[in-house]
């Protein structure tokens, strides 16, 4: 196979023949000479938006491949490597018990799967519910406001990014294909076959929770155990080794290895392994609310009218650095999609944003968010925790319980709204008119108010007047970090803290590649149980 690097085909002239054209010219020869192709990448090339380019990678199986290398010297032309995600040589120490695995979040889910395929069987615990019944209870807090602290759009099978875009783009070197197991794992049990070489890849909330079930029903087959409903509430150790852990505050199970893929919500058990000894520290994050707009003003916008009409939904990613040096930043933007209450404490309020596989609803949403670091919220472990849950509860109490929104508008003239103009809300929950500039600090809410009419010249009309702000935009990642060594053990040995929560990894992709390194730690270490 060869692979054929920035081959461009027009937008409107995309087809299975022109493809073939395009790389029968790249390699000069004859489109007869080609037996096959895949697609290994696919860009948009939209900087002249009257002739907007799909850029294409390819692999191209041809006839007298030896011979069209030798006279092609392209740097856009060679040999196909060969990309293939291999399981570590096992180790021979033989294993006591099950490894568990704390969260069903991407991380706890990929360390499951990579074990259970290779007969560890694992037993797998989350406080929340599984698939089917978490999405009925998110629904009907939604409808309701009734909350379950255990089971919502944090805490459960799939763990956040369940609810949420399903995006899977990434920006971390995958020299040992991690990644690619992450995507073909993925396609596997029912996700699209696109997202292999599309440039920002997603999968959308309604498509990702039919794949996670079909991967728990595969782990299951394979040996894992899944149990749900079922919290981490203290750990057991012997000279520094942990030999057990307790669930539901009752219930012991034996265990040597642990692998803590816990969510960045888990704060009680923050709580917890600092109590325990563990060595943590806070780290930096960032902080503000939602915005939304029209989503066909945000596809004029990135392509131009006669294009918006032909590609699929525009996405966008924004930075700026105010005047006082603070970044500002958009973060998990749903193309099409809803703003959600994403609450998972009682009496607090936070928000996130949440696309279906068709990115198909009329706003497209953003957090804007500026970065905060201990300097501003403290420098103890649970400082930025703590912080986080304070800007909640004020957001809770400001909004009634229900959401606080605001017109762009309103909110450089710090006032309350009174209604909507073009843009109308689409969100998942109840909201109320407030004014935001009270739930945030000055230096957060100044940082906003410079930052949205710089992304104005980036984008046209993203600082129009009528755009809906939410808030508040609260997890946008981990505020601790658990320390761990080089074989991605923390300092009470037997326990791997890895994934978001842990802060070694940001999204669906970044995480799971975390639980499969860490799981190869321990198929390095032992042989089957």
């Amino acid at each position: 196979m060869i692979r054929v690097k920035q081959v461009k085909v027009l937008v409107e002239l995309d087809s299975k023949e022109e493809k073939l054209s395009k790389i029968a010219h790249k390699l000069n020869i004859s489109k007869n000479d080609i037996i096959s192709f895949d697609i290994k990448k696919q860009s948009i090339d939209a900087r002249k938006k009257e002739s907007i380019f799909y850029v294409y990678e390819f692999d191209v199986n041809v006839k007298n491949e030896a011979q069209i290398l030798k006279y092609n010297k392209s740097n856009d032309i060679s040999l196909s490597p060969i990309e293939e995600y291999k399981v570590p040589k096992k180790g021979t120490k033989q294993m006591k018990n099950k490894p568990v695995i704390v969260g069903m979040g991407p991380a706890g889910l990929f360390a499951a799967y990579i074990l259970s395929e290779n007969g560890y069987n694992p037993i797998i615990i989350d406080r929340g519910e599984k698939m089917e019944d978490r999405k009925a209870s998110v629904s009907n807090f939604w409808k309701t406001g009734i909350l379950n602290p255990n089971s919502n759009v944090q805490f459960g099978e799939g763990g956040a990014g369940t609810f949420s875009d399903g995006k899977l783009n990434t920006l971390v070197k995958d020299k040992e294909f991690r990644g690619k197991k992450v995507f073909e794992t993925f396609i596997k049990h029912g996700a699209p076959k696109e997202i292999l070489y599309l440039q920002k890849p997603h999968i959308g909330t309604d498509l990702l929770s039919e794949v996670i079930s079909n991967m728990r029903e595969y782990i299951i087959s394979k040996g894992g155990t899944f149990l749900y409903n079922t919290k981490l509430t203290n750990l057991n150790f012997e000279n520094n080794e942990l030999v057990s852990i307790e669930v539901n505050s009752k219930e012991e199970i034996e265990c040597n290895e642990l692998i803590l893929a816990i969510g960045h919500s888990a704060r009680d058990t923050f709580e917890l392994l600092l109590e325990k000894g563990f060595d943590m520290k806070a780290k930096p994050f960032a902080i503000g609310v939602r915005i939304q707009h029209l989503q066909k003003m945000i596809d004029e916008s990135q392509y131009g009218k006669k294009y918006s009409k032909i590609l699929n939904k525009a996405s966008y990613k924004l930075t700026y650095t105010t005047t006082k040096k603070r970044g500002v930043y958009s973060f998990c933007m749903c193309p099409g999609g809803f703003v959600v209450n994403a609450s998972s404490e009682e009496g607090m309020l936070c928000v996130n944003g949440m696309s279906n596989h068709d990115r198909n609803e009329e706003n497209a949403n953003s957090a804007i968010v500026v970065t905060i670091t201990p300097d501003d919220f403290g420098l103890l472990p649970l400082d930025g925790i703590n912080f986080q849950r304070k800007l909640e509860e004020i957001a809770y109490q400001k909004g009634n319980t229900k959401i606080p929104v605001q017109l762009w508008k309103d909110f450089k003239d710090s006032k309350v709204s009174k209604g909507y103009e073009e843009v109308k809300p689409c969100i998942k929950g109840e909201y109320t008119f407030s004014n935001l500039k009270e739930l945030l600090p000055n230096y957060i809410t100044e940082a906003i108010e410079e930052a949205i009419p710089n992304f104005g010249k980036k984008i046209k009309g993203f600082d129009r007047e009528d755009s809906i702000l939410a808030g508040i935009e609260s997890r946008t990642s981990s505020p601790v970090r658990i320390e761990r060594n080089e074989n991605f053990e923390a300092n009470l040995k037997g326990v791997y803290p890895c994934g978001e929560g842990a802060g070694y990894a940001g999204g669906i992709t970044t995480a799971a590649m975390d639980g499969i390194r860490v799981s190869e730690t321990i198929i390095k270490k032992y042989d089957n149980i």
